[in-house]
This record gives C-alpha cells, structure tokens and sequence, in this order.
C-alpha cells in the first residue's frame, strides 16, 4: 500500500486530482438526493442544497474525519416534518422556527464535541436505532408515495397515509405514475445495466435525466388536463421543481420566537439525538472502508457537524451529518484527503447555478420515487427478518420502538425503546431492580495488566447498552498493540449493544497490532445463531454441540483431522484475500483442519461471519469457505462464474485496475469464468492445460488468490456435511493439479 496521504494543505497540493475526481461522482449523487430529502422534509428545496453545500465547504475546514461526505441527510426527515407541524401557529413562520432549532440544535453539538462526550452515543441500544430509523423510512414511504402517484392524503396520520395511498391508487395520475415507474425500475435494476455509457452517471441521475423527456411529451409547462382511458386528469407547472431564478431568493432566516416553549426544545433534542448518532456511527464506518485505515476523531468530528448545522439553520439549510452512501462513493471513486469534500460542495454550487434552467423542468414525483425507494429500504421486509435473525429479544425492541415513534413523536420512541430494552433485559436476567442496577455499576468489572504486558478484561454483572461508558474508560487505558484477553464467563447478561461494543474494540485493536480473543461465552445461551446476539449466563452446564457440529466432529475423529467449534476472532490471515479486504469480517468457527500431506498442502474449512454495506444499512453474513495454503508464491488473481459478478464483489472491483483475462484457445472456460489480476502475464503461465480443464470438468466455485494460498467458496450459507467432504475432495484434486 502507497504512504498514508498528507494531512492540510500538502495533501491538498498532492492529491487535488484524485480529490476532485471522486467529488464528481459524489457531487452528481447528491444533486437529486439533497433537493429530493428537503422536499420530503416539507422544506424549500434550495434548503437540502444549501446543507450540501455548507456540509462540503464549511465542515472541511474543521473536521475529525479524513474521507467522509457531509450534508443533508434522510434521518432528519421526520425530524423537520414533525417540528413544521408542532410549530405552526398561523404565521407562516413554522420553517423558520424550526430553522431556529437547526441552529440550536447545532450549537449543542458542537458543544457535546467540545466536551468530549462523543462516545455517548455508543449508549443508544443498535436495535432501538434501527426502529427510529424503520419509522422514518415509514414516514418517508407514505408522504413521497402520493406524490409519485400524483394523490393527496390530508390526514396527519402516517399509518392513514399508508392506507390513503392503497386506497387512492385508482385516483393515481398516470401521467405523474409512468415517470415515477420508470425511475423506480431504474433503482431497482440499475446494477443488471452492463452498459458502460449508462454507469457513467449515478442512478439518481439517470432518474432526473430520463424524467424530462416525459416533461416535454406531457405537456407539463402549461396547465391542462389529459385523458386516457376517457378520464382526465391535470397536468401543469405545479407538478415540477420550483428553484428561484436567484440563488439569494431562497435564503431563509431562523425566528427564535418559540425558543421557550416545549414545542421547539422537542424539535431541538430530537434534531441533537438522530443527527449525533448517525453521524459519529457513519465516520466510524467509514474508518472500516478507508484504505488507508485512518481513524476518525469523533468529538472534533461532532463540534466540526454541529458548526456547520449552525451556519446551515442560519441560511436556510437542513441539519448536516456525515452521510454514508455519499461517503462510500466517495472512497470507491478514489478520494483520498478530506478536500473532496470541499469540492463536492463547490460543485454543487456550480451545478445549481449552471443548472438551475434544467433542473426546474424535473417533476417532483421524480425526486419522490428516490425518497420512496430509499424509505422502502429502511423498513422493508429483509429489515425485520434482519432484526429477527438477531434475536427475537431484537425484534420485540425494534418494533416497539418503532410504533412508538410513528404514533407520538422521534423522542418518545427513543426513550421508549430504551425503556422496554431495559425491562426486558431486568426479566431476562431475573433479577430484581436494585439488584440490576447493582449488577451494572457496581459488578467488579475490572482491568488487570499483565508481567507480560498484556491485559485481562475481566467483566462480570450485567453488560448491557448501560455499561458501555464504564468498560469504555477501561480500554481507554490499554495502550496500542497490547495483547487483550475479554472475559465475560462471569457476565450474567451480555446485551448486543455491548456486543457490537466488544467486537469494534476487538477490531480497532488488531488493526494496532494487538491480539486479542474474546472469551467465555460457551455457557451462555441466546435465542439466535448470530455472533453478536443477546447471551444469558443461568447455568453452569456446559455448551451443547448441534448436530451438525457433532458431525463435524465425527467427521474430524473418523479422518484424523482437527476440529474445534469454538470461535475464534483472529481473522487477519482472512483479509488478506480481496473478498473479506473490502467486506468486514468478524469471526469463524466450526474450523476443521488436515493436510494433504504428500502434495505439502494444508487446509482449513471454517463457517464465517462477515457483513456487507456500512453503519445502519449492514447485513451480516454466515457461509462456509475453504483455504488452501499451498507453500509457494502464485499470481494473485480472482476467479468467479461468468455473469454473477455483481453478487459477490462491490463496485471496488471497476477501481483495482483488474479485467477479464480470456484464453482464445479454450473459449468454454472463458465463457464459463470471469478471470481477473493485475499480473496477466503470470496468471496466463499459472493456467496450464491442465489447470483450465480441471476447472472447466469440476463445480464452479468462487476461487481467489492472496499469493500464497487459495480461498475457495461456493454457497453464501453454512455448508452441510457432505458438501464439506466435497470440499476437501474438490480442494485434495485441485492441489494433485497445481502441484503437477
């Protein structure tokens, strides 16, 4: 890897090209997406780009991040929605009330940054987040969903305007619901599009893009009415973007006249909670996809967003946060300094005043379908399963969290979550409430250094979301690339917060050169397989084994191998293969180990746990794998079934410099194989004869080299037992191959 970039003004003198390259790509991104988020908010539109633009210039100057994009952001939605409702007293001043409360809202950021309590954040049960979040993609997906279908539902309620929007379907305009199909198929289906033409532009793009033609067919500049079918319906200027000629024309200021009442302090808090949150949990998932592996410095970060909050409410802007999908843009494009964000932010200046004239002709039912297909996502049925698949004690939180935040307000829901967090796991844990909170701040949870100069965390008691602060001033105190050992044989209750809590330690650790193993859960049990799930210590008999573990280990006693279901947290030799140096891994377990010994070869198969996507959009993964390690130097290379490619890698794949490598002489493997490396010419020699017609006779697996030794996988789940006696046959055959 080449040298981490110069900070300051160096990096920008070095890197400006890189910089400014990617923050094309983000810049075009966050057009559509910050006009689509301030008219979903009920705000002027000029308001999300004035966030984006204050988000790029004014956060650079003061930042903790490195390569993180700032502005306007979907988790604010309901947030504005809610403070223009409560505020309004007839003055028509409601937005600038609520203006007001950006700005305060922003000054208790900074604040909280300069006080350094950034890691409060951390408190905040993971499950309850994920309903406030589901409950704003709810409310995002009702209120954009009529202004796709070109309808109109007066009812304050959410949940009547979900079933306004089934009921009014017939209502629907077509001449509004053809453009909103169109780009709704465009975000569904943009990934299969292998055109390269098409990629040139960010799907949102293409949505405002292809939305005007339509504008120009119907007809929507002069008011006038369509039939089809023998009814009519209207169409007209009322229907597209409503931009000021001048950019100076949309300036709004904040009123402070509602400052001293409970209408505005809500607002205010429930600004301070969602932005804070999200953004000190988007710049702790950017760190994991910075190739360079810089950290964050989450207060600097909270006090650099909350000042630019500030001068956004005082002009007329959204509250700013660090945005994810932006961000992954952003390093996927090749950015490499936190000046890409200043630019981004100038583009999108340049963009709206050179654009301005076209943007006007967009209808909003464009903007709606990107704000309905991102609400959707937050709530949609893999959401819940995810939820559920995490623990049933999971979806119990996210749900009620959820319906409390949909029927009273972002606030309410939060506390309320909490609440019923805490109640469950006081039930779980069947202790009574003195005893609880005893478990949690008085547990003799306590740090013990080593002759060696490592550390013992020895944790006992209740580790629940309440006790992250306190075991967080513990590893505070381990210096960098110290050797760890976590203990919870003694915790009674291990939440998934503290769990998540543990991990990222774990993982922060390592990337300093420490070792460290999380230990003493096999007497633990959960109502879920998944890794970081809630654990309840009540017995002291030992872990069972499934029966696919049992014959696991039948297998390993019959066969002469090793076997050991225990987890294990060391993964580093892992990612070193590209697959899992871009896809967070987390642990592996069931690991069975031989040798084929006259071919010198060793192998492992292991189950795996890995994630995919960042921050509140990840999914976890399980699946079976198998590592070959061969005892000599090979080309470094990748090789999956021709078509899937969107499957299994990530759009990084574009930006490595690999392509397909084809042999004109044996055009079924090349048809059957997508084949890449940077090295062509010793992948070329790597690929005898013989090797391709193994390949072309044998199951297609994905298969990647690291240099030394081969990663083989077929399935993204656990394997069973003879699909795991396939492997070591598949792997024993591939290795007689390679070796001749």
């Amino acid at each position: 890897m080449e040298g981490v970039p110069k900070k300051g003004i160096q990096g920008l003198i070095e890197n400006w090209q890189s910089d400014l390259i990617a923050a094309v790509s983000v810049a075009l991104i966050a057009l559509p997406l910050s006009l689509g988020i301030a008219l979903a908010a009920g705000a002027p539109a000029m308001a999300g780009i004035f966030s984006a633009i204050v988000g790029g210039v004014v956060t650079t100057l003061y930042r903790g991040g490195h390569i993180s994009v700032n502005g306007p952001a979907k988790g604010v939605i309901g947030v504005i929605l809610l403070g223009i409702v409560i505020m309004d007293d007839g003055s028509g001043q409601a937005f600038n009330y609520v203006l007001a409360a950006v700005v305060v809202s922003g000054a208790l950021q900074a604040l909280l940054g300069v006080l350094k309590l950034g890691r409060l954040a951390d408190i905040f049960h993971t499950s309850v987040i994920h309903g406030i979040l589901a409950a704003i993609g709810i409310i995002i997906f009702a209120k954009q969903i009529h202004v796709a279908m070109g309808t109109h539902s007066d009812s304050p309620s959410i949940v009547q305007n979900l079933i306004d929007a089934v009921v009014y379907l017939p209502q629907a305009n077509p001449f509004v619901l053809v453009i909103a199909v169109t780009g709704l198929l465009i975000l569904l289906f943009n990934h299969k599009i292998s055109s390269r033409v098409f990629h040139f532009l960010p799907a949102p793009m293409w949505v405002v893009a292809l939305s005007i033609p339509f504008v120009y067919a119907f007809d929507f500049f002069e008011p006038h009415t369509m039939s089809l079918f023998g009814k009519a319906y209207e169409v007209g200027p009322d229907l597209l973007l409503d931009i000021p000629d001048n950019i100076s024309e949309s300036l709004m200021f904040p009123n402070f006249g509602m400052i001293g009442t409970i209408e505005f302090w809500t607002t205010v808090f429930s600004m301070l909670i969602i932005t804070s949150i999200e953004s000190l949990a988007i710049a702790k998932a950017v760190d994991k996809i910075d190739p360079y592996k810089r950290k964050t410095d989450l207060n600097k970060d909270l006090t650099g967003i909350g000042l630019s909050t500030m001068v956004a409410g005082m002009i007329g802007g959204l509250p700013i946060i660090a945005v994810i999908i932006r961000s992954t843009v952003n390093v996927h494009n090749g950015a490499k300094t936190k000046w890409s964000n200043m630019y981004q932010g100038l583009l999108l200046l340049l963009f709206i005043l050179v654009l301005s004239p076209i943007m006007t002709q967009v209808p909003l039912c464009a903007f709606a379908i990107l704000l309905v297909y991102t609400g959707f996502k937050l709530a949609s049925p893999a959401v819940f399963k995810q939820v559920y698949d995490q623990g049933t004690e999971q979806l119990v939180f996210f749900i009620g969290t959820m319906i409390l935040t949909l029927y009273t307000n972002l606030l309410v829901g939060l506390l309320g979550g909490l609440f019923l967090a805490l109640i469950t796991h006081m039930l779980l844990a069947r202790l009574t409430i003195s005893q609880f909170f005893k478990q949690v701040y008085s547990s003799r949870t306590k740090l013990i250094e080593l002759p060696d100069g490592g550390f013992d965390l020895k944790i006992r008691g209740i580790a629940n979301f309440l006790g992250i602060l306190k075991v967080d001033k513990l590893v505070s105190q381990i210096p960098s690339g110290a050797d760890v050992n976590i203990d919870l044989s003694e915790a009674r209750l291990v939440g998934m917060t503290y769990m998540d809590y543990l991990v990222e330690y774990l993982k922060a650790q390592r990337d300093t050169g420490g070792s460290v193993h999380i230990v003493g859960l096999d007497n633990h049990v959960s109502s879920s397989l998944y890794n970081r799930s809630l654990k309840i210590s009540l017995t002291s008999s030992a872990a069972k084994l499934s029966n696919r573990q049992k014959r696991l280990r039948n297998l390993a006693t019959e066969k002469d191998y090793q076997y050991s279901s225990q987890v294990n947290w060391n993964t580093k030799y892992l990612q070193k293969f590209h697959f899992f140096g871009i896809r967070p891994l987390e642990r592996k377990y069931n690991c069975l180990r031989g040798s084929f010994d006259d071919q010198d070869v060793s192998w492992e198969i292991a189950d795996v746990t890995y994630n995919v996507g960042q921050a509140f959009t990840a999914e976890t993964f399980d699946m079976t794998l198998m590592v070959l390690r061969l005892n000599k130097n090979i080309p470094v290379f990748s090789m999956e079934k021709e078509g899937v490619l969107e499957k299994l890698f990530d759009r990084v794949m574009a930006f490595t410099g690999y392509k397909d490598i084809d042999f004109d002489m044996y055009p079924d493997f090349s048809k059957k194989f997508l084949l890449m490396g940077n090295e062509e010419d010793e992948i070329r020699s790597f690929f005898t004869p013989d090797i391709i017609k193994f390949f072309e006779e044998n199951p297609i697996y994905h298969l990647e080299s690291n240099g030394e030794a081969l990663l083989i996988f077929n399935k993204i789940k656990p394997a069973r037992t003879d699909e795991t006696l396939e492997f070591i046959e598949y792997g024993k055959e591939l290795a007689r191959v390679l070796k001749a």
